[in-house]
């Protein structure tokens, strides 16, 4: 006989979240082995002594570290998530019947604390690995990759109208905002993101000399995300995550750096060591990377710092460029030749690197 399953609920008073997870679940381990309560020492200055208890700042940060395990990318979806997960309901400490916090309380927590109060968190969860054994130190890995914008190129506005509608909204705030969106707020950085400044202007944005263009990013800007820029090969604007990690075993990250997406992998890696050799007291001995990080530049500065370089020097990339040996100068007619024979003319002067270049035609 074919069975037919009724829905029937009852009301079970004997059991309780504790036992419904399971002794080895993930998030048990967690709950062992990292201790925040640290975090309300970072935000106390954030809440004032009296009025209407707030979300607790451990649970805010247990929530953000359920997105990043499980990758969900939204809070929203995130808080959905957590009312039928009950070994996320156990490790942030509410029971079946308790209301969870609402996503938009997260959102105003996110932004009140900043980015410095994140930047700090990091460093405590780092310093934890550190003293569980968990950084060997000897050996550092540096990579990058490209996270797109809540954003697209269509809401880019050349820099003109973009500052034309700033200034009018500090004259009419209020009026007509979807036609006068109103300045995106910038976050405060600490002393690492205060790079972002000097890698603008080591960014490809302007080459002088007869052939002289402005990039894209120089041009215009987004009204949706004012520090996103458009995504190399790509039809679309974003930022540039920059990391070091270390070589252990473990490996745990021990830097990270968010820049615009037009910022090159190679651009923050000796700031990136530095700063993680003396934050973290460690001597590596060798770097390694891919060919983007190849520069000389990175190779003389990690030769410098006593440190070894095991990366491919980008002009010995297979298949993309020659190197510099296999070029013919003719100084009669100041031009080079490639090993192809196509001539190289004088071009453009490089101020920042005190550089002449000489380029080929672009059919060659």
């Amino acid at each position: 006989m074919m069975g037919i399953k009724e829905r029937r609920f009852k009301i079970h008073t004997t059991l309780n979240l504790e036992q419904l997870v399971p002794a080895d679940n993930f998030y048990r381990e967690l709950e062992n082995k990292l201790d925040l309560s640290f975090t309300r020492g970072l935000v106390h200055q954030f809440y004032a002594p009296g009025g209407r208890p707030s979300v607790d700042p451990i649970v805010f940060f247990k929530l953000q570290l359920i997105m990043l395990l499980e990758g969900i990318r939204s809070e929203r979806r995130l808080l959905e998530q957590s009312h039928l997960h009950l070994a996320w309901r156990w490790y942030l400490g509410y029971d079946l019947d308790e209301p969870l916090p609402d996503h938009s309380s997260l959102t105003k927590i996110r932004e009140r604390y900043g980015l410095a109060v994140f930047r700090q968190f990091f460093e405590q969860i780092v310093t934890r690995c550190i003293d569980a054994g968990l950084v060997w130190g000897q050996e550092v890995y540096f990579d990058g990759t490209r996270v797109q914008a809540n954003a697209d190129l269509f809401s880019n506005v050349t820099n003109f109208e973009f500052e034309l509608r700033n200034h009018l909204n500090i004259l009419f705030p209020g009026e007509n905002p979807e036609i006068l969106p109103k300045p995106l707020p910038r976050p405060e950085r600490d002393v690492m993101e205060a790079w972002i400044d000097s890698y603008q202007s080591k960014a490809p944005r302007l080459r002088p000399g007869r052939n002289a263009y402005k990039t894209l990013a120089s041009r215009r800007t987004s009204l949706t995300d004012a520090d996103a820029t458009p995504i190399r090969g790509k039809k679309e604007i974003g930022y540039h995550t920059h990391y070091m990690v270390d070589g252990g075993r473990s490996r745990i990250i021990l830097g990270v750096l968010v820049t615009p997406a037009d910022i090159l992998d190679h651009t923050p890696m000796l700031d990136l060591l530095r700063w993680g050799r003396f934050r973290w007291a460690i001597r590596p001995r060798i770097a390694v990377g891919d060919s983007r990080y190849g520069t000389v530049e990175n190779i003389l500065g990690l030769f410098a710092d006593g440190v070894l370089p095991y990366m491919l020097r980008t002009e010995f990339k297979k298949g993309s460029k020659y190197p510099y040996e296999m070029f013919t100068y003719d100084a009669t007619q100041d031009l080079y030749y490639c090993p192809q024979g196509h001539p190289l003319k004088r071009g453009a002067f490089d101020r920042d690197h005190q550089t002449i270049i000489y380029q080929a035609s672009v059919l060659d």
